[in-house]
Parts: C-alpha cells; structure tokens; sequence
C-alpha cells in the first residue's frame, strides 16, 4: 500500500485539520468531529447537514459553503458518523428554520440519522430526514437493505441546498430533496479495487482483465463481473441500466418533525422527451480525461433513447479513495430542479 498518510489512525483527523487551514471559510470542530460554514448559523435559513464515511471527498464536508450544505458530518474511513456528531452539527448550524438531514441508504448511516432526528426533535429543534437511494444495480442483498445511496446525493445536495439559500422552508425543502431523489438514477463500474488504510491491502481482489459492473461507494461487489472492454461498450451498458430502468416502488421512514412516517414512494421510468443533468464521476484514480470519452458515449445512448441532456457533471465528486472507475447519474428536471442547478454555489468542492 503507497498513501500519503502518517499514522492510519490518525487519517481523517490530520485531512481534516488540512481541510481547516486550506478553506478558512469552514470551521471543523472535534469531539465529537464535525464541520460547517464558519458563518453558521444563518438565522431564519434551513440548514442542510449530511454525512457518512470518509473516503469519498469531496462528498461531504467538501460541499459544505453558500449553496449546499451547513454541515457535514465524517465518520471514519468507510465507516457511518455517530449519532454525537449528527446532533452536535445540528446544533450548531441551526438558524431557527430547522435542519433537514440528508441520508444515503446504507444501514449505519440511517440508523445513526435515525437516532440523532429523535435527538435534536428532543432539544426542540425543527428535524427532517430525506434518504436518498438512488443505485438501480441493486434493490436488496446481503450488502445492502434497498437500493444504494450515490451519485444523486451530489446533486440533491446542491439543488436543495441552493433552495434552501432561496428562503424555502423545511417542508418545501423536504419534499424538493424527496423530488430529486426520486428523479435521479445511477450505476458504478470498478476497473479496481480500493484500499483503505487500516486494511493495508485492496478491498476485494479483481483480475487485470476483469471489471466489476454495479459497485458500491464502499467497495461492495457489484451486480457481476465480465472481461474489460473499450469504454463504449463499458458505459453504454450503465446508461442502458439507468434510462431502462422501470418503476421502482419501495417504503420508506422518515422523521415528519414530529414521529416517524412510513411514505409509499414510486421512481417512475425515464421517458423519451425527459430533459436531464447528465453527471460522470470519478470513483478516485480514473483521469478526468477519461470521464469525457464516458460522457461522449453517454450523450449517443442519451440521443438514442430521446433524452435531452441540459446540463453535465464530470469530474471526481463522490469518490471511493483510489479505485479506478466510474459512475453515471442521470436526473429528469424540470423548471424548479434546473433553476437552483443553476443557482450559485461556493464550496471547497465545487464553485460556480
């Protein structure tokens, strides 16, 4: 293993004093460990607290700043933040508007969420909980419970956020996040593995002329495995898994503000005439210049199926450390989506 590392223990605590010193517009605190606007709390603002694992960044605290997110909350490498830090972020950027919490769908970061909504609405702080789950290569497996949250949490974070920036309301905040989760699809390929620190060694072993198609953030296997291939073949079978996609019904809970709600939700399938925000992400150790060979055989299978992209992402925003690889994320808009994808933002991350 070659990381630019110290003592694996100490890994995400000396990237995030890093982080301090870089961007003096954010203030990271510790014990318990969280970061937010260094101008938080905005008083009458809702403020957009998210979170998970670290080894993904920029996603989180690389999106914190005008236009996203109030605060970001990193567990260890690949392992869920605590219930602490959640409430402790929620406190300290809430403006009296409310907090709405930004949820990935993986078991740790729902169940510690979970907790902290019940904790915060204790304090007597407005709370909601959006779970953003959005990788059609999987409903349930032995490594997840319902589809993966990716790629559209990078969107939503922005979209939402910029909202937010507007004056919106919690519960109009609420239902936009609801909206882009339920408008945004995604699928990720590994060329490789990754390594994390702590296990010294990669993640999952992948044969020189093997890719593993429908992978995880967190180096979960995916759906299979097949022989590499040129990068047309490769993206055009990921586009095809978003865009063919059918209606994906499921159940969900979230905090209401005032107890936990099951909500009955349907995904409803990309139709020909459907405009879209086309995002190719990095997993970490791909060149951005391949990112665009991805996207050119993105736009032909886009074309093809009727869809119009609007607007494009690509670069490395929600990563997985050094492995090699990407993802596609396609998000229907419409006015009130493109209006605040257009909005600006300034964070670490991603500035416009």
């Amino acid at each position: 293993m070659k990381k630019l590392i110290n003592d694996v223990a100490n890994v995400v605590k000396e990237q995030l004093e890093g982080m301090a010193l870089a961007h003096p517009e954010l203030t990271v605190r510790y014990k318990p460990t969280f970061l937010c606007r260094a101008d938080a709390p905005i008083k009458g603002k809702v403020a957009l607290v998210s979170g998970g694992g670290s080894g993904h960044e920029p996603m989180h605290g690389g999106f914190v700043g005008q236009g996203m997110l109030d605060g970001a909350c990193p567990g260890e490498v690949f392992t869920s933040p605590t219930p602490d830090q959640m409430v402790a972020c929620a406190k300290a950027v809430d403006g009296g508007a409310g907090v709405l919490f930004l949820v990935k769908n993986y078991t740790g970061d729902v169940m510690n969420f979970e907790m902290a909504a019940e904790l915060v609405a204790a304090d007597g702080i407005k709370v909601q909980n959006i779970l953003i789950d959005d990788d059609v290569a999987v409903k349930d497996s032995l490594w997840t419970a319902g589809r993966r949250g990716v790629g559209t949490t990078v969107l939503a974070e922005k979209i939402v956020g910029a909202a937010a920036e507007a004056g919106y309301d919690l519960d109009r905040c609420a239902d936009l996040c609801r909206k882009v989760n339920q408008y945004g699809r995604s699928f990720g390929v590994a060329l490789t593995s990754c390594t994390v620190p702590a296990a010294g060694k990669p993640t999952f072993d992948l044969g020189e002329t093997e890719v593993e198609m429908g992978i995880g953030i967190h180096g979960e296997p995916g759906t299979h495995r097949s022989p590499i291939a040129p990068v047309d073949v490769l993206a055009r079978y990921a586009a095809e898994q978003i865009i063919d996609d059918p209606a994906y019904t499921r159940t969900v809970r979230e905090w209401d503000g005032a107890g936990w709600a099951d909500k009955v939700l349907t995904d409803e399938p990309f139709a020909r005439g459907d405009q879209v925000i086309a995002f190719v992400n990095s997993m970490g150790g791909t060149p951005v210049a391949e990112l665009y060979a991805v996207y050119r055989t993105l736009a032909a299978v886009c074309e093809e199926k009727g869809l119009t992209i609007v607007r494009n992402l690509i670069g490395p925003y929600i990563t997985s450390l050094d492995m090699q690889g990407f993802s596609i994320t396609l998000l229907k808009v419409d006015p009130e989506i493109l209006k605040f994808w257009d909005a600006p933002v300034k964070t670490p991350g991603l500035v416009r």
